[in-house]
């Protein structure tokens, strides 16, 4: 199990093996009330909400349920809330509002990414990710890092051609 810094101060262990504890999501500290190996994908639609996050595969190959963990792309339906404790996640609803978009699901609107949709927030936060970490990706970077995350439909010309329309330029990074 991967460790990611769990101060036991901010968790206690309830009867019948149920955690209470902090969880900040969308910078929005909750408190959530799981067992210890709870996916964090049931926590986020189930206790939360929080339903944009999707199911697909169950076991981290699909892409559909990929949140931000500190900003860095993770499939929370293999990650326990255990894993996440002193962490802060962003999900689809935390990435950007109707009102306020984030650039990655503005350039999804422009180039009529989405076919039928599903697969989409997984996506979104693939390349929102990709993008914070490498401005400026070559084709075959995108392929490569947006290779975990499935669609069925076959957007993907689609979705390379957003992810190219947002790279940064020598000239904007200096």
């Amino acid at each position: 199990m991967v460790q990611l810094g769990i101060q036991t101060t901010h968790v206690h262990m309830c009867s019948l093996g149920v955690l209470s504890m902090k969880l900040r999501v969308n910078g929005v500290e909750r408190r959530i009330k799981s067992a210890e190996t709870t996916p964090l994908l049931w926590v986020l639609r189930d206790e939360l909400g929080l339903t944009g996050t999707k199911f697909g595969c169950g076991i981290g190959s699909c892409g559909a349920c990929t949140v931000h963990l500190d900003g860095i792309a993770i499939r929370s339906c293999i990650t326990t809330i255990e894993d996440v404790a002193d962490s802060g996640v962003t999900t689809i609803e935390g990435l950007g509002t109707r009102d306020n978009p984030h650039r990655v699901q503005e350039a999804w609107i422009e180039h009529d990414v989405p076919q039928c949709g599903y697969c989409q927030p997984g996506q979104i936060m693939s390349a929102s990710a990709m993008l914070a970490e490498l401005p400026n990706p070559t084709d075959e970077e995108i392929d490569d890092l947006m290779e975990g995350n499935i669609c069925r439909c076959g957007s993907y010309p689609r979705i390379r051609k957003a992810i190219r329309s947002l790279r940064i330029s020598d000239e904007e990074q200096s």
